[in-house]
Parts: structure tokens; sequence; C-alpha cells
């Protein structure tokens, strides 16, 4: 039986109309620099900084595509998607976590050209543009921060952020390293560390992503715990049929069969499975089916 869904899906509506105000934000300083940083990387000759200008563009594109994804998870939901389109967030946190570990190879190979021919880089206008990126970056991230613990697609848009962030800040040393000692290997080298960054943290937003989608239970909820909590409720015999899994992020469901005794209205077994679910483990969307002492499943072979 499912609970009363209205409250959590409130929330979860509330709090995609703050992150749509954060995103949108945020994407408007990203594509304004993005374009200052693509000139300037092209006017210094800097790899780095046309790494991170690159880098900038899937900041872009990644907060376009999270913006995208929370306005389509709010829409009202057509009778054949029972779940709405919750899972659209999901879907664009792994886009932008592929994304993030593609940009960094183009990064690594670039990188690797630059090594063996070295070019002339810019160092002091590199730096400035560099210095302008990361002000803006850290804005961005200010914005986003409080959105980046409540939804996983969100979270992957900071990390986008947070990653060119680091970005403008190897393009600053390396752009004081070539100014002051003319070392022009620092460029490609910053580029590396950035291409590293990257991938380190582009890591776990996908398996985070990947985990949702092949409906694992959440990292923080002990399956085993929650079974053993379930069958501890007086007038359960047993507990079978147990599944746990993310619908989207802050949204969590759980089924499974309960085997009642006899001394015990099934009514008030079902409340209290229910109480202590949601109070013990935080899950809102919960589903139980109740089988009455000597009650047999029959088993369609499939």
């Amino acid at each position: 039986m499912h609970g009363p869904p209205g409250h959590h899906h409130d929330h979860t509506h509330g709090h995609g109309l703050q992150n749509r105000k954060r995103l949108g934000w945020a994407f408007a300083m990203s594509f304004l620099y993005m374009v200052a940083e693509f000139v300037g990387g092209w006017l210094t000759n800097s790899l780095a900084l046309l790494a991170d200008a690159g880098h900038m563009l899937s900041d872009v594109s990644a907060l376009a595509l999270s913006f995208f994804a929370i306005w389509i998870a709010a829409r009202p939901s057509p009778s054949h998607r029972t779940y709405g389109y919750y899972r659209a967030e999901i879907l664009a946190a792994l886009v932008n976590g592929a994304s993030l570990i593609a940009i960094a190879m183009v990064i690594f190979w670039e990188a690797i050209q630059r090594f063996q021919s070295p070019e002339e880089v810019a160092g002091p206008m590199m730096m400035g543009i560099a210095i302008g990126g990361l002000v803006i970056n850290l804005i961005s991230m200010s914005i986003l921060h409080g959105g980046k613990d409540e939804s996983l697609n969100l979270r992957g848009a900071w990390l986008h952020v947070m990653m060119d962030a680091l970005g403008s800040v190897g393009a600053i040393i390396a752009g004081l390293a070539i100014w002051q000692f003319d070392w022009q290997w620092v460029d490609p080298l910053a580029s590396i560390l950035i291409g590293s960054l990257v991938i380190y943290s582009s890591w776990r937003l996908l398996a985070e992503a990947v985990s949702v989608l092949m409906e694992s239970a959440p990292a923080n909820i002990n399956v085993d715990e929650v079974h053993d909590a379930m069958t501890e409720v007086r007038g359960v015999s047993e507990i079978h049929d147990l599944h746990i899994w993310t619908i989207t992020s802050g949204l969590i469901s759980l089924s499974a069969h309960a085997v009642t005794e006899d001394d015990r209205p099934d009514v008030d077994v079902l409340k209290e499975l229910r109480e202590m679910v949601h109070d013990r483990f935080g899950i809102d969307h919960v589903t139980i089916q109740i089988e009455p002492h000597g009650f047999e499943e029959r088993h369609i072979p499939v």
C-alpha cells in the first residue's frame, strides 16, 4: 500500500524551482566568460587556457542539460509513466559525468602534442584571463552549493564548475611560471593536472548515477538492517521480497511482503511498519503487501 506521496513530491518540486534559479544564474555567468576564455586562449596561444575554456563549454552544456532535466522532472506525467520524469535528472548526471571524462581525454591528447612541439605562450595575459575565470567560477559554485546535496543532477553541475575553478587555478600558476621563468612546459603540465582532477571528481558521480539506474539500494541504507527492523515489529513473522531503490535524488522507495500472525490486526501491523520505516530510515514512498498467516502466494512461471 502506497503512502500519501503529496508531501514528498511537493518538497521535490520546491527544491526543483530553487535549483532552476541557481542553474540559470550559473549558466549566464559561465556562458559569458566561456566566450572570453576562448578568445583569450586563442590570443595567448595557451593550451591550459583553451582546455579551461573547453571545460567551461562543458559547464555551459551541463548547466543547460541540468536545467532541462529539472524542468522536465517537474512536468505532469502521463498515465503510462507511473514514476513521472524524475529519472531525467539522473540521466543528466550520467551524461555530465561521461562528458567530463571525454573532455579529460581530449585535454590529455592535446597536452601530449604540446609536450612534443612546445609553443610560445603569452603568460601575463593568460594569467589575467584565468583570474577572471576563477572569480566567475567561485561565484557560480556559491550559487549552486545550496542544492548540490539534494540533487545528484545539481551535484554534477557543481562538479563541472568546481573542476573549471581548479582549471583556472592551474592556468594562473602556469601563466605566472611562464611570465616569470619562461617555463613553457608548465602549460601542458597544468593541462594534464586539470584533466586528472576532472576524472577523479567525475568517477563518483558516474558511479552514483549508474547505481540509481541499476536500482541499487542507496549507499546510506543497510538493507539487512531494514529487514531485521521490520521482522521485529510485533505481529510480523517474516519479511520477503524486500526491495529498496532510488527513483531520483531524495526520493527513496521501498516494497516488501510481510507475513503476519493471527494475534494482531493486519491494519495495526501495517501502520507500525510504515511508521517505523519512515522514522528510523527516512523512507516515505512505501509499498507493503500484507500476507496473513496461512496465505500461500501463487508464483506464476515466467
